[in-house]
């Protein structure tokens, strides 16, 4: 798959992820500060988005070890989505309803790189698996040996 399609594919994910966090901060707001909805949407829209990043755009098996650092891939969203947010809503004066979705906007490109470095980066292999492949090796060694 090129990068481009992970691209568009990336940008759709992000297209449902953000209409699900909005949905979320929409409901929070109605009993939470704007900046505590925010960051109760914004985590738990990221469950929802780490599984369609897995599987529909980079179409990468989840693991335990991709599930714990996928919020390092949100990290720098994170940063960027609530400076923008507070800068929108506390400096420039905007709604509270909308700041969310600009400042959402200015965080894709920064997502993308950091989501696609981690999710398709390689597993390491793991120590039992590295002595049964030794083992294994070892094994066709000496079957393969004359006698």
């Amino acid at each position: 798959m090129t990068v481009r399609v992970q691209l568009v594919r990336f940008a759709l994910v992000g297209v449902v992820n953000t209409g699900t966090y909005y949905g979320l901060y929409l409901a929070l707001l109605t009993w939470l500060p704007y900046v505590a909805a925010h960051v109760v949407a914004f985590a738990l829209s990221m469950v929802g988005s780490f599984f369609l990043t897995s599987y529909f755009t980079y179409r990468t098996r989840p693991t335990w070890r991709k599930f714990l650092l996928f919020p390092l891939t949100n990290a720098a969203n994170f940063v960027v989505t609530t400076s923008g947010v507070y800068l929108l809503v506390d400096v420039l004066h905007f709604g509270s309803r909308y700041a969310p979705l600009i400042a959402a906007a200015a965080a894709i490109p920064i997502t993308f790189v950091v989501s696609r470095t981690i999710m398709l980066r390689p597993e390491p292999a793991r120590p039992a698996a590295q002595a049964a492949q030794a083992a294994q090796a070892e094994h066709e060694v000496k079957v393969g040996r004359p006698g």
